[in-house]
C-alpha cells in the first residue's frame, strides 16, 4: 500500500479496511484478517495496524471475539456510509465552496461538470 503524506498511516489503514468492507470483501459477522497478517500484507509495524483496528472497533465497525480476532459488525456498512457522508458534508464540501469562491467559479459551472461526471461514473 502506498501511503499519503499528511494523514496518519493508521487512519489510512482504517480507510482501506472500510473500503474493503464497503466493497463486500468482508461481510457482516465475518472475520477480517488478523493484525499480524494485515501488517505483513501492508508492510507496516503491527502496532500501527492494531491502532487502525482499534479505531474501527471504537466506531462500531469491527468487534472482537476474545481469542478469535476482529469481526465485521452487523451494521458496519451503515456506519461507514453515515460517517463518510458526514465527512463529505462537513469537511470536503466546505473546502469545495472555499475553492470555488477563491477561483471565482460559478455554481452553475460546477453543477454542470458534476452532472457530467455523475453520468459517466461507473461505480455509483
Amino acid at each position: 500500500m502506498k501511503f499519503r503524506e499528511g494523514q496518519p498511516i493508521y487512519l489510512q489503514i482504517a480507510e482501506r479496511l472500510m473500503d474493503e468492507i464497503m466493497a463486500g470483501q468482508y461481510k457482516a459477522d465475518e472475520r477480517v484478517p488478523g493484525v499480524r497478517d494485515y501488517s505483513v500484507l501492508l508492510q507496516v509495524n503491527i502496532n500501527t495496524t492494531v491502532k487502525a483496528f482499534d479505531v474501527l472497533a471504537q466506531r462500531g465497525i469491527l468487534y472482537t471475539k476474545r481469542g478469535l480476532g476482529y469481526f465485521v459488525a452487523a451494521d458496519a456498512q451503515t456506519i461507514i456510509h453515515a460517517t463518510r457522508r458526514e465527512d463529505f458534508l462537513n469537511q470536503q464540501l466546505p473546502d469545495l465552496a472555499h475553492s470555488m469562491q477563491m477561483l471565482n467559479i460559478p455554481l452553475p459551472q460546477v453543477t454542470q461538470r458534476l452532472e457530467l461526471l455523475l453520468e459517466n461514473a461507473t461505480d455509483i
